[in-house]
């Protein structure tokens, strides 16, 4: 969205979230340019910041990339690292991703750590080899007590295809098994939507949920955040 348009969805949204349970902890990721904008639009609510993507590095030459320090400035608490559309149109790495989660760390913002696989990785049987990979390297050095880990199968994602709330909840319990924490806060994300949010927060290794489309829609995302315990 545009400045303008994040300022006017977050009017809708607000009021929505205002009954929301305090066991719900809700946090926001627009695009860079309106993150300041959102920032002031949020305070004194429970809404937190996220950003979508976080650099390594303090400063220096890497024109188009956001540093920690320009993020800490608006506000920001966390950023998305390793999310499945950098590392399938800009060939993100593990090793890039695992340095962008260092560094988010580094300057206090606890970073959202996404892994998954695609559709042919999952036919051929490779989703657990793909995805413990992803997360011993991608997690390696990183400090799990300021750590969200998402799960989002690639083929499920702005493709109306949803995981299986079970599988969904047997990978992420693998995933909480691998890094060896069981507080570790473990997501799962792919066409999440108001249909499927009360089974999938139903699921015992399921924390919370990665929201991509379903979130464009203030009273759609609003009923994802105000999920109905099963």
């Amino acid at each position: 969205m545009t400045c303008a348009q994040a300022k006017e969805y977050m009017s809708v949204f607000l009021p929505l979230i205002q009954g929301t349970p305090d066991d719900r902890h809700l946090v926001i990721a627009p695009p860079f340019t309106a993150l300041s904008s959102i920032a002031h639009q949020i305070k004194g609510s429970s809404l937190e910041l996220s950003a979508q993507n976080v650099h390594w590095e303090d400063q220096g030459a890497f024109t188009a990339e956001v540093s920690p320090l320009m993020l800490l400035e608006h506000g920001v608490k966390y950023s998305i690292v390793g999310h499945s559309e950098p590392r399938k149109y800009f060939s993100e790495s593990d090793e890039q991703i695992n340095r962008r989660a260092q560094s988010a760390q580094t300057h206090g913002l606890i970073p959202i750590v996404c892994v998954g696989e695609s559709d042919e990785q999952r036919e051929r049987g490779e989703a657990e080899r793909v995805i413990r990979r992803q997360v011993e390297q991608g997690l390696e050095g990183i400090d799990t007590n300021f750590l969200v880990v998402a799960y989002e199968p690639i083929w499920a994602i702005g493709t109306g295809k949803t995981c299986a709330a079970d599988e969904a909840n047997r990978i992420c319990g693998l995933i909480r098994k691998w890094v060896d924490s069981s507080d570790l806060v473990v997501q799962y994300g792919g066409s999440v939507k108001p249909g499927n949010i009360d089974e999938l927060m139903g699921m015992s290794d399921i924390d919370g949920v990665l929201v991509g489309g379903a979130s464009l829609d203030p009273e759609s995302f609003a009923r994802i955040a105000n999920f109905k315990n099963q």
